[in-house]
C-alpha cells in the first residue's frame, strides 16, 4: 500500500487528466480571442506540471458546453499591433527558472557566430582540464611535502623525493598549459559566451506561442544557463536590500511574466531530452533568489535534475539518474518541504520554513499571442519597459542597449524606419521591399544581418563585411538624423523645423529641446552609438572608445556620412581619393575599437604632462593620424600598407582561424617580441597581421603599440590639422583645405610629385582601381536608362489602353532636349573612352 503524502504548505502537482484538461480550455479560449496558443505539449509538459491540482480546478470553467478559461484567469496587454494573452494564476514557487535573454545582462553575451558553440564545448573540456590539473597539483604537492618530511637520509628516501618533486613539476606545467588553453578559448569567444538563439516553437508546421532554443549538447547547456546565472547575480548586487531575505520575509508582492520556452539538450549516450519550462520573462531576479531558497540550481531544472539533489525519504535514489519530469521533480521538492515544516526539530532556518511564503507565487504566463514569431522581440520590448521605469539600476551597457531597441521601436511605430533608410542608402537595390521586422532585430542584435541585403547597391556582393558596414551606417543614421537646413533669415523669431526623425529621437531618449543641444548631449549620443554598435562584435571593447568622434554638429545636423558603399570607397581609395580614404577610416573605426587587440581606445596618458602615464591620445587623434597618414609622408607607411591594412580591419570581426605567420606558425605581437613566449597574448581568430610597404603581411600582430608607432601623435598634432572639437571630422576638413591651398594640385587633389618615374609607377598602381570605378558607374547609368525605358513603355501602353490625350507639345520637347543631351554626353564619353583604350599600349 502506498503511503500518503504529508500535507503541507506546499502544494502537490495536478494529475495528466488535469493536464489535458487545461489544454482544452486554453486551446477554446484562445481561439475565442483569437489568438494562436502554444504548443500542446508545452502546456501539459512545461505550465501544467507546475500548477496545483486545485489552481487547475480553480481557473477552468464550462461556457457552453466547452472547458474554457475563468474570465478572472485571463487578461489581453497590446504591445503595438500585437496581441499577448496572459493566464493568471499561482505557480510551485520552484517552477519558473531565470531568463538567458534578461536585457539587464544583454552586454554579457556576445552575437552567436558559426564554430561558437563548439569553442563553448571545448572551454567546458578546458575548465575541467584545469579543474583536474589543480587536484593533481595539489596531490603532488602534498606528496612533496610528505617525502620532504620523511625522517632518514638514505638513498631510496632521496630518490622518493626527487620522483616526488619531478611529479610536482609535470603537474604544475600541466596546470600551466591548460589555463593557457582555457585562456585563449575566452580570447576567441570574446571573455563572453554566443547569446543563446530562440525562435518561434512549432506545432503541424506552424508557429505557435512559446519559444524554442536551439539543440544543444548537456554540458553545453549546462555552462550556458550556469554562466547566464552569475552575470544575473552580479547585475543583482546594485540592488539596495537583500532581495532573498525580503522574500523570506514577505513573500513575492507583484505579479512577474513567464513564457513558455522548450530546452533541447543532447545527452551522453546521444539521445535527445526536450524539457518544457517556464521562464521569467520579467522578474528574473526573484525567480533566481526563490530557486536559491528553495536550494535548487536553474541548471539543474533546465538539463535534468539528479535524483539524488531531491531524494525521497523512502525508495531508490540513485546519483546518476537524471528526472525530466518537472512534475516528479517539484512533487520531490513539495514532499520533503511538507515533512521538515511539520517536524518540530526543524532548525528556524531550514529552507522548508524559510521558503513557506513562496511555496505558491503570482504570475502572468503567456498563453497566446497573435503574431508568434514575434513574440521573442515582444517580451523584450515589455521587459526594456519594465525596467528602464523600476528603481534598480541598469549597467551602462544595457541601459544604453535598451534605450537604442526603444529607439528603433519609435522609428516602427512612427512608420519612419522604411523611408529613413531608404534615404539613408540612395544606390539600394530593394529599399521599397524592406523587411522591418527583420532589419529591426538586426540592428539590436537579436537576428541575423541578412535582412539588411536589400540595403547593398547591385554591385555589391552580400558577405558579413558589407551587411555590418550596412548595420554600422543604419545605425549612425537612426541616433544621428539629417535635419533639414535653416530657412531664409527674416529678423523674426522662428521655430526651427527639424524634420520628422529628429522628434522622435529626441522623444525616445528624453532630450533637452533641438536649440539647448550641447557637449553633453552629444557625449550621449555618441555613448548609445558606440553600445549600439559594439553589439555586432563578437570582442567587444570600451563603449568610451568613441568619445569624440561625434560633437554637436551630427546631433544637430546629421550625421553626414558619405553614401558610397564599402566597394566603392576601397576603390577610390585605391584610385588616390582622399575623401574616399577619409570616409573609409570612418568605416573602419569600429574595427579598430571593437577587435582582439583593440587599436584604438579611450583617451589614454596624462593631460598634464607625457611624464607621468605617457603621451595623451584621444580616439579622435588616433582616427586623425590614420586619415592623415594617406596624404602626408610617414615614415614606414605607404598607400600599399594602408590598403591591405584596412582590408584586413574589415574582415577580423568574421575570422575563424588564427592567423599564421607567413612562413608558417603562430605570430607575435608587435609590441611583445622581447616577452617570453608562455607569458605572449594568446593568438585568436580576429587579429590583424602587420602588413608591409607592399601590403603582404608579416610575422607580427598589430597591436597598440605598432598603431601608435606606425600613426604617432604628432602626426594628428601638426599644424596643418587644425582639428577641432567636434571629432575626425574637422581634421579631415582642415587636411582638404591644406591641400587645397598648395600653389600646385593634380585632379585628384594631391601634390604633383618631383620624380617623373615616381608618379608614374603610381599612376599605374591607381590606374585599375579608376578603371574598375568607371565601369561601375556605366554600369550603373545603364541600369538606370534600362529603367528609364521600362517605365516610359510602361507609360505608353497605359496611355493607349485608357486612350488618355497626350503630353503638351512644350512638356515633350523639354523631356526629348534633355534625353538627347544625356545621349550627346554618353556618345563624346564613349570617344574619350576609346582614347583612353589606344593610350593603353603606351603606358
Amino acid at each position: 500500500m502506498a503511503n500518503k503524502r504529508p500535507e503541507g504548505p506546499y502544494a502537490y502537482i495536478g494529475t495528466d487528466v488535469w493536464s489535458e484538461r487545461l489544454a482544452d480550455a486554453i486551446d477554446n479560449t484562445c481561439e475565442q480571442e483569437g489568438v494562436v496558443p502554444p504548443p500542446r505539449s508545452a502546456i501539459t509538459e512545461g505550465l501544467a506540471t507546475a500548477l496545483g491540482e486545485t489552481e487547475i480546478k480553480k481557473i477552468i470553467v464550462v461556457s457552453r458546453g466547452r472547458k474554457v478559461l475563468s474570465p478572472t484567469a485571463w487578461r489581453v496587454v497590446q504591445s503595438g499591433a500585437d496581441k499577448v494573452l496572459l493566464l493568471l494564476c499561482d505557480v510551485h514557487g520552484a517552477a519558473v527558472v531565470p531568463w538567458d535573454l534578461n536585457d539587464r545582462t544583454v552586454s554579457c553575451w556576445s552575437p552567436p557566430g558559426p564554430g561558437a558553440s563548439r569553442l563553448v564545448a571545448d572551454l567546458v573540456a578546458a575548465e575541467a582540464e584545469v579543474e583536474d590539473a589543480a587536484k593533481t597539483l595539489k596531490l603532488a604537492e602534498k606528496e612533496r611535502e610528505v617525502r620532504r618530511r620523511a625522517p632518514g637520509d638514505d638513498q631510496h628516501a632521496a630518490a622518493a623525493l626527487a620522483a616526488a618533486g619531478e611529479k610536482f613539476a609535470q603537474a604544475a606545467e600541466r596546470l600551466r598549459e591548460a589555463q593557457r588553453t582555457r585562456t585563449a578559448l575566452l580570447a576567441a569567444l570574446g571573455q563572453r559566451r554566443p547569446r543563446p538563439v530562440v525562435r518561434a516553437a512549432e506545432e503541424a508546421g506552424e508557429a505557435r506561442s512559446a519559444l524554442v532554443l536551439a539543440e544543444q549538447p548537456y554540458e553545453v547547456a549546462f555552462h550556458i544557463n550556469g554562466y547566464a546565472l552569475d552575470n544575473l547575480r552580479r547585475s543583482g548586487k546594485t540592488r539596495g536590500y537583500d532581495l532573498a531575505e525580503s522574500m523570506v520575509a514577505a513573500g513575492q508582492l507583484t505579479r512577474g511574466m513567464s513564457v513558455l520556452q522548450q530546452w533541447q539538450v543532447t545527452n551522453a549516450d546521444g539521445a535527445t531530452s526536450r524539457l518544457w519550462r517556464m521562464v521569467a520573462v520579467t522578474a528574473n531576479n526573484r525567480a533566481l533568489a526563490r530557486l536559491d531558497i528553495f536550494g535548487l540550481r536553474s541548471e539543474h531544472l533546465v538539463t535534468g535534475m539528479p535524483q539524488s539533489a531531491v531524494p525521497l525519504p523512502k525508495g531508490p535514489n540513485d546519483p546518476g539518474l537524471l528526472l525530466l519530469n518537472q512534475r516528479e521533480i517539484l512533487n520531490r521538492v513539495s514532499q520533503a518541504l511538507n515533512e521538515a515544516s511539520a517536524s518540530e526539530a526543524t532548525e528556524p532556518d531550514h529552507r522548508a520554513l524559510r521558503a513557506m511564503k513562496i511555496a505558491t507565487v503570482p504570475t502572468e504566463i503567456v498563453i497566446g499571442c497573435s503574431n508568434p514569431t514575434a513574440l521573442e522581440h515582444v517580451l523584450r520590448a515589455l521587459n526594456v519597459n519594465d525596467h528602464l521605469r523600476g528603481i534598480q539600476p541598469y549597467d551602462e551597457d544595457a541601459r544604453l542597449i535598451a534605450l537604442f531597441a526603444t529607439l528603433v521601436d519609435a522609428y516602427l511605430k512612427e512608420k519612419r524606419l522604411g523611408p529613413v533608410l531608404a534615404d539613408a542608402f540612395p544606390t539600394a537595390q530593394g529599399a521599397g521591399l524592406l523587411d522591418l521586422g527583420g532589419i529591426r532585430d538586426a540592428l539590436t542584435a537579436n537576428g541575423p544581418l541578412d535582412p539588411l541585403a536589400a540595403l547593398l547597391p547591385s554591385d555589391e556582393k552580400v558577405s558579413p563585411v558589407t551587411l555590418r558596414d550596412i548595420a554600422i551606417r543604419a545605425i549612425t543614421t537612426l541616433v544621428f538624423p539629417d535635419v533639414p537646413p535653416a530657412g531664409q533669415q527674416t529678423g523674426r523669431r522662428q521655430v526651427r523645423d527639424t524634420g520628422r526623425d529628429w522628434p522622435i529621437v529626441r522623444a525616445a531618449l528624453q532630450e533637452a529641446p533641438w536649440s539647448q543641444v550641447r557637449a553633453k548631449t552629444a557625449e550621449a549620443r555618441t555613448r548609445l552609438w558606440s553600445a549600439a554598435i559594439a553589439q555586432l562584435f563578437l570582442h567587444r571593447a570600451n563603449i568610451l572608445s568613441a568619445l569624440g568622434l561625434f560633437g554637436t554638429t551630427e546631433v544637430k545636423g546629421g550625421s553626414g556620412q558619405d553614401p558610397r558603399a564599402l566597394k566603392e570607397l576601397l576603390l577610390g581609395a585605391e584610385a588616390g581619393d582622399a575623401t574616399a580614404w577619409a570616409a573609409l577610416v570612418q568605416r573602419m573605426a569600429p574595427a579598430l575599437m571593437h577587435a582582439p587587440e583593440p587599436l584604438v581606445t579611450p583617451g589614454q596618458g596624462s593631460e598634464a604632462g607625457d611624464g607621468r602615464k605617457g603621451v595623451r591620445r584621444t580616439p579622435t587623434n588616433a582616427l586623425a593620424a590614420l586619415t592623415l597618414a594617406y596624404t602626408e609622408p610617414v615614415s614606414g607607411v605607404s598607400r600599399e600598407l594602408l590598403l591591405a591594412f584596412a582590408r584586413s580591419v574589415l574582415q577580423h570581426p568574421d575570422a575563424t582561424e588564427a592567423p599564421e605567420a607567413p612562413g608558417g606558425g603562430l605570430p607575435v605581437c608587435y609590441g611583445e617580441t622581447h616577452v617570453a613566449e608562455e607569458d605572449r597574448t594568446p593568438i585568436v581568430p580576429g587579429m590583424v597581421l602587420v602588413p608591409d610597404l607592399d601590403g603582404a603581411p608579416t610575422g607580427f600582430v598589430a597591436d597598440k603599440e605598432w598603431f601608435d608607432r606606425s600613426f604617432p601623435v604628432e602626426l594628428a598634432r601638426s599644424g596643418r590639422t587644425g582639428t577641432t572639437g567636434d571629432g575626425i571630422a574637422g581634421a579631415e576638413a582642415a587636411s582638404e583645405d591644406s591641400d587645397q591651398a598648395d600653389d600646385a594640385t593634380t585632379v585628384t587633389g594631391q601634390a604633383p610629385l618631383a620624380d617623373p618615374r615616381a608618379r608614374l609607377a603610381e599612376l599605374r598602381r591607381e590606374l585599375p582601381a579608376r578603371i574598375e570605378l568607371a565601369v561601375g558607374i556605366y554600369q550603373r547609368a545603364i541600369e538606370a536608362a534600362n529603367a528609364l525605358l521600362a517605365d516610359f513603355d510602361e507609360a505608353s501602353r497605359l496611355r493607349n489602353r485608357l486612350a488618355e490625350d497626350p503630353l503638351p507639345a512644350e512638356q515633350r520637347i523639354q523631356w526629348m532636349e534633355r534625353l538627347a543631351s544625356a545621349r550627346a554626353k554618353a556618345q563624346e564619353s564613349a570617344g574619350v573612352l576609346g582614347q583612353a583604350e589606344t593610350l593603353i599600349l603606351q603606358v
